[in-house]
């Protein structure tokens, strides 16, 4: 017998399934009707009117209007900041998912990552204790 714990977690991956399949590998220019190209405005203006038109307040009940609202503002959140489109642009969702999953420091692994990795404890620790410190200057 399944339990009720069960039963909503798979209601919630077929919601989740559903989702993915209804963006139907949609880019985020698409999702907010814009060219690849569009200005910081241009993007700015789509979005306003695609919230307003989709926004939970204006529909509610609305599980679809819900979903294209949320799907609008991660496209908008994505492709309003600079940082975040230039990756979505050159690596796709993907590259946001890492990007993300890095602490926002940039793809792949840094200096700091591959040292630890190797001797383990970061090194500026160590540079910190050997670095003899002098006297304080009196005047």
């Amino acid at each position: 017998m399944a339990t009720p714990a069960r039963g909503l977690l798979f209601l919630v991956a077929l919601l989740l399934v559903y989702s993915l399949c209804a963006l139907g590998g949609k880019s985020y220019y698409d999702v907010l009707q814009v060219a690849k190209g569009a200005s910081e405005e241009q993007i700015k203006r789509a979005y306003r009117k695609l919230a307003l038109k989709y926004h939970p307040d204006k529909n509610p009940g609305n599980e679809e209007a819900n979903r294209k609202f949320a799907e609008i503002s991660n496209a908008y959140e994505v492709l309003s900041d600079g940082e975040k489109r230039k990756i979505y642009d050159r690596y796709g969702e993907e590259g946001l998912k890492q990007h993300a999953a890095g602490g926002g420091r940039g793809s792949g692994m840094n200096f700091q990552d591959i040292f630890s990795s190797f001797f383990g404890g970061d090194p500026r620790e160590e540079e910190e204790e050997t670095i003899p410190k002098g006297d304080d200057v009196v005047f």
